[in-house]
């Protein structure tokens, strides 16, 4: 499986871009490497003295603004956007500022741009959008920006059907693992691969990403073939990942050897014993309804007794609708509660 991710081609006057000026860096000859080294003086005299462009791009296709953008330089990426620069200008690739922001997680640049008019789904030529980019560097806490704040489509697929939770899993960054799950990233998806985020890291060998998603995942997806008829342990194992292929394969046999999945289908294997107690309190109670309070051959019953009778069919019912609302809410709540943990204790 190739990997296409998102690649920032580095000007030849930016050997090391950093958030601070070296003095051994050469000479700023222009209003890129100004952006790309944040010398802000620099930029300003090419910019009202020289009368240089911001808006134009370099000889690779590249704009100012992105340069500034992927070093977090906010205050030089306002100034270039009052200067005429453009939050939608895009490279040779398609990619935007914000796009090159997500490379090192450059939050403060990204909300100068997003409030700017840039477009948080804007979508490069894979289909990548900024939060593809930060998952494949592993920038969590800009995903957790651009999610919380700006509502970012955190289960939007690339070109190839890939969200950022198979591209965190693939590069098996284990943080934004737990970001993406605790926030129910969807982990059932398949790619054009039929491949799941737990297929790519198993392909990969990352073990931590594999635990994560097994942990907070379902048994359906141990057993999810992709379209060359594989399951994440039989992918793990064809890669040569044995210690990936024998985690994956107890997990699925220990669920497996689960006695409630042998007797109750999948659906009820989560809920335990609540169906059948839920319908041995129904027949109980239509039961003594028909037996005792509409008997034909009993004697009448008194007013009395007919209100504790009637009480106790009443506190019946709602007993059944307290049960199916705990069990909906174990159920839905299981795999948060264990991210929730998870989160609790790596932190």
């Amino acid at each position: 499986m190739a990997s296409s991710e998102i690649e920032i081609v580095s000007d030849s006057n930016d050997q090391q871009t950093s958030g601070f000026r070296n003095p051994n860096e050469p000479a700023i000859l222009d209003v890129y490497s100004a952006c790309a080294y944040g010398d802000f003086d620099k930029l300003r005299k090419f910019v009202e003295v020289d009368g240089v462009s911001v808006y134009q791009p370099d000889g690779n296709g590249y704009y100012a603004i992105q340069w500034a953008a992927l070093n977090n330089f906010a205050d030089i990426v306002q100034y270039i956007i009052e200067h005429g620069g453009n939050v939608h200008a895009t490279d040779n690739s398609g990619q935007t500022a914000l796009h090159w922001a997500a490379v090192r997680g450059s939050s403060a640049a990204a909300d100068v741009l997003l409030q700017n008019g840039a477009r948080v789904e804007a979508a490069d030529v894979n289909g990548y959008r900024a939060i593809h980019v930060a998952a494949q560097y592993g920038q969590t806490a800009f995903v957790n920006h651009i999610v919380a704040k700006y509502h970012a489509d955190l289960n939007v697929p690339d070109n190839d059907g890939r969200s950022p939770l198979h591209w965190a899993a693939y590069k098996g960054f284990g943080d934004t693992i737990r970001l993406l799950l605790f926030r129910d990233a969807f982990q059932g998806r398949q790619d054009k691969d039929g491949c799941t985020p737990l297929h790519w890291a198993a392909l990969r060998g990352n073990a931590e990403a594999c635990t994560l998603l097994v942990h907070a995942g379902t048994k359906e997806e141990l057993t999810v073939k992709d379209n060359a008829g594989l399951t994440p342990a039989e992918l793990a194992s064809d890669k040569g990942h044995l210690q990936i292929a024998l985690i994956l394969s107890n997990a699925q046999r220990s669920q497996r050897k689960q006695w409630k999945d042998k007797i109750f289908p999948a659906k009820m294997g989560h809920k335990g014993y609540a169906p059948i107690l839920f319908s041995v309190v129904v027949v109980n109670v239509i039961l003594f309804i028909s037996s005792v309070l509409f008997a034909p051959g009993l004697t009448k019953v008194t007013a009395v007794v007919a209100l504790w009778g009637w009480t106790a069919v009443s506190l019946a019912v709602a007993a059944l609708l307290v049960l199916v609302r705990c069990i909906k809410i174990q159920v839905t709540s299981k795999p948060r509660l264990l991210v929730n943990l998870m989160l609790r204790i790596h932190y």
